[in-house]
């Protein structure tokens, strides 16, 4: 077999819950769910959970309360973004002393290029050398594209490799559900659905100028595309830019009306806006993000006038989005997101 070019999609498995298992080695085996303060008696929501909790329903952004009584025997960890973030860029670190071009995008993955005759023995061997030198387990998704690579870690989790490419790709997902697609949510696919495009096989037959029609000339044509595993299979090194910064704020009592929630608006706005300037890119977007009693989230954003760093600014546009939205419902989160100019 001759060499070719391959993208790897790294990915690191349960990673905080395994960061906190590697600071705490007696919660090895048992339900670990990462969360808030680490107080399921207190509002927040679930940051991860370990497969052992996984194994009772507890999952991401589940509410903390709601998830000790799905799972009474789970401990409990307050999260700790600090270490999250060591731990990552020393994991990274490693990916690139291994002969793979990387290409960081987030906390615990990164796709990595490289041209190679057995894409197998080279995922096994960052498998084996990540844990080595950190103690962490991963999985690797093989693809011929990035959506491919992707795709392929679903199946390869835990502690696997999977290789998805051209030649297996309707095979392993004709019959698949339209969200097994990396990009297509519960809601999109439901409105796929209603359109009579329910697995993937049937929306990659489905005709472009149709979906164009229902889900806008961009968005459209891009379902089609997924659906026939199509994507970009560059893998650049050029160090990761995040797109937004964002803080929010977890009431232990709900909270009602539109000046008391103005004022919790201005704080993390201010906040928010010592993120930009210590960025040093000014944001061209600012989304607010609210949930309401007992669990319903909304979100609005809107277009700054001038991209801008000041946080009078921030505060004002932040305010404005916040106006639009029912105030006088009981609201247990609120948050600021700015998004970044993109370069």
């Amino acid at each position: 077999m001759s060499a070719r070019d391959w993208v790897l999609h790294f990915d690191l498995d349960q990673f905080i819950a395994a960061v906190e298992v590697a600071r705490r080695p007696e919660l090895r085996g048992r339900p670990v769910v990462v969360g808030g303060d680490g107080d399921p008696g207190k509002r927040g929501v679930v940051a991860t959970a370990s497969y052992e909790a996984r194994e009772f329903g507890v999952h991401s952004g589940m509410p903390l309360r709601l998830a000790a009584r799905k799972c009474p025997e789970a401990v409990f960890v307050a999260t700790d973004r600090a270490a999250y973030e060591e731990a990552s860029e020393e994991v990274m670190e490693v990916l690139r002393g291994l002969p793979v071009v990387v290409e960081v995008v987030g906390w615990d993955e990164a796709f990595l290029g490289a041209r190679t005759e057995d894409p197998e023995a080279l995922a096994a061997l960052v498998r084996e050398t990540v844990r080595t030198r950190t103690g962490l387990e991963s999985s690797v998704g093989i693809g011929d594209n990035k959506l491919r690579a992707k795709t392929a870690t679903g199946f390869a989790k835990p502690a696997g490799v999977f290789r998805l490419t051209v030649d297996n790709w309707a095979e392993v997902m004709a019959e698949r559900p339209t969200d097994a697609l990396w990009g297509i949510g519960s809601r999109t696919s439901k409105k796929l659905a209603d359109l009579g495009f329910r697995t993937v096989a049937e929306l990659a037959r489905a005709d472009r100028d149709e979906l164009a029609e229902r889900f806008g000339p961009k968005m459209g044509p891009y379902f089609w595309l997924l659906a026939n595993g199509a994507g970009d299979a560059k893998v650049s090194d050029t160090p990761y830019v995040p797109r937004s910064r964002s803080r929010e704020i977890t009431f232990q009592e709900d909270l009602s009306g539109a000046e008391v929630l103005a004022e919790q608006m201005r704080l993390l706005a201010r906040q928010v806006a010592l993120d930009v300037v210590a960025e040093g890119r000014p944001a061209a977007r600012i989304g607010v993000k609210i949930r309401y009693a007992p669990f319903v989230t909304t979100t609005r954003s809107m277009t700054l006038p001038a991209p801008t760093s000041e946080a009078a600014d921030l505060e004002r546009a932040a305010l404005e989005v916040l106006s639009g939205l029912e105030l006088e419902r009981p609201v247990r989160l609120l948050g600021v997101r700015a998004e970044f100019v993109e370069s």
